[in-house]
């Protein structure tokens, strides 16, 4: 019926948006540090069944095939694409990237644990590595005051220079966390990601280790957003968009003559 036909069209139309939505965060955070793109998947609604294939069309035969209309398209959900970023150079000592898979662990107020691909750290008034927020990078770091030539070696390994000693003093050691199901993870804003149950417990290791990604000192990890690429997924919701608006106005002529004809 064409009523249902405009109801169809409409869940058309909500479908496009949201990707125009996903598409337009993916954008806007094309300088965000260490940010993942997201795409956004789609699902056919229920179905509507108006004869089963196979059922009893007489005594003697049965229907072919059966009759079976569609309600529409459903966002089926948003998948983060965790290909790598590309690594800058930015010459503070600070600054860590991750190259290859992983995340840094931060400790989240309340004490729940985060994590991120955003590493561009800095030190307290204390001298604990932080996050731009101030939440403590984990394993917790202390840099004595006075330190000097701090390096951060691709295993993660923190050693500076203190006053009055000649060889490199070792601070700790950065771990960097895994997951079964990285996908599963949920974003909670300000580049932080925390564990659900379908991502899987975190798996903590040295980086570089199993499979891991190694740290690079002075470097920083941008987004992997792909400007043509996004570019090219706009115009395809643009379009579907306007094929989906074409829609409605077809249906409503379609009622419109037949309101005029009855």
């Amino acid at each position: 019926m064409p009523t249902s036909a405009l109801h169809v069209a409409r869940t058309g139309l909500e479908a496009q948006d949201t990707r125009m939505r996903v598409i337009a965060n993916n954008l806007a955070n094309i300088g965000t540090t260490g940010f993942k793109r997201d795409r956004a998947n789609f699902e056919t609604l229920a179905y509507q069944d108006a004869r089963v294939a196979g059922a009893r069309s007489t005594n003697e035969t049965a229907y072919a095939v059966g009759l079976n209309l569609g309600n529409g398209v459903g966002v089926q959900g948003t998948s983060r694409i965790e290909t790598q970023g590309t690594l800058s150079t930015t010459g503070n000592a600070f600054d860590l990237a991750l190259d290859g898979p992983g995340l840094f662990q931060i400790e989240l107020p309340g004490g729940q644990q985060g994590y991120t691909r955003a590493g561009n750290f800095t030190l307290s008034a204390d001298g604990q590595l932080v996050t731009a927020q101030g939440y403590v990078v984990q394993p917790a770091i202390q840099v004595p005051q006075g330190a000097q030539s701090i390096t951060v070696a691709p295993d993660g390994t923190v050693s500076a220079t203190l006053p009055g000693d000649a060889a490199p003093a070792e601070l700790g050691q950065l771990t960097i966390a895994s997951f079964p199901n990285p996908a599963g993870l949920q974003a909670i804003g300000d580049n932080y990601l925390v564990e659900t149950a379908a991502s899987g417990a975190a798996e903590i290791g040295p980086g570089g280790d199993n499979g891991r990604g190694s740290i690079r000192q002075g470097m920083l990890e941008a987004s992997n957003v792909n400007v043509v690429e996004e570019l090219v997924e706009m115009i395809e919701a643009q379009r579907a968009y306007e094929i989906n608006s074409k829609m409605i106005s077809s249906v409503d002529e379609m009622l419109r003559n037949a309101n005029q004809t009855l």
